[in-house]
């Protein structure tokens, strides 16, 4: 059944939807001149950075799955996803050890202060290199993908097992760009007190949820044998 897949996929995508970096590039790119160009690119961007990654790891995670009766432990499976629970937590560490110190402010990318000057090709590019080089992305990605190459599910059903994961883990993204294109004038403020928060505490929102996966995924991979 697909329920039972989608529902382990959910929480998963919170560690890509809740990516304050990402939130507040999308956030200045709203409020910049050009946002009616740069919003959709950006989304656009990001959308592909994210799909890309899932299609290819199900189709290797399908390729590699085991034929047959698959009632018994799933050795193979099992390593996998205690070596993405690894990595997701080691990956956890290293964001917490680069956390600022107290009373100092966080380091912003460069890149981001050229913002007001971006076009849709800029953006779009941008959307890109924040999605698919991304560490964090990639074991997200990886762990969805054995979530849903190993539920045995059709074709069909692991088309849409992909759709929604994407579309859930892009939706803080897309959810500001659609709606800023609607009620642009009354989502400036509150817009720009979210991105202070969420340049404040980046490291903090993504370190819970690199930790939170990560367990999942170590739980899943006992689960298995």
């Amino acid at each position: 059944m697909l329920s039972p897949v989608i529902g382990e996929l959910l929480p998963l995508t919170l560690a890509i939807a809740v990516s304050p970096l990402t939130i507040v590039a999308v956030i200045l790119m709203l409020l910049s001149p050009n946002a009616r160009r740069t919003g959709p690119g950006f989304l656009i961007g990001w959308t592909l950075g994210v799909t890309t990654p899932v299609v290819v790891f199900v189709l290797i995670a399908s390729a590699l799955a085991p034929q047959g009766d698959s009632d018994g432990p799933d050795v193979v499976r099992a390593v996998v996803q205690f070596v993405l629970a690894a990595l997701l937590l080691l990956l956890a560490v290293a964001q917490w050890r680069r956390r600022p110190q107290a009373g100092e402010e966080p380091a912003l990318p460069k890149w981001m202060a050229a913002i007001d000057s971006f076009t849709f090709g800029r953006a779009f590019g941008l959307g890109l290199l924040l999605s698919v080089p991304r560490p964090k992305n990639l074991l997200v990605a990886a762990s969805a993908s054995v979530i849903i190459a190993g539920a045995g599910v059709p074709i069909g059903a692991e088309v849409v097992a992909i759709a929604v994961f994407v579309l859930c883990a892009v939706s803080t993204v897309l959810i500001p760009v659609v709606a800023f294109l609607v009620a642009a004038d009354r989502l400036r403020q509150p817009m720009e007190a979210l991105r202070r928060w969420l340049a404040r505490e980046n490291v903090v929102i993504t370190t819970v949820l690199l930790v939170v996966i990560g367990v999942l995924m170590l739980g899943k991979g006992i689960g298995s044998l």
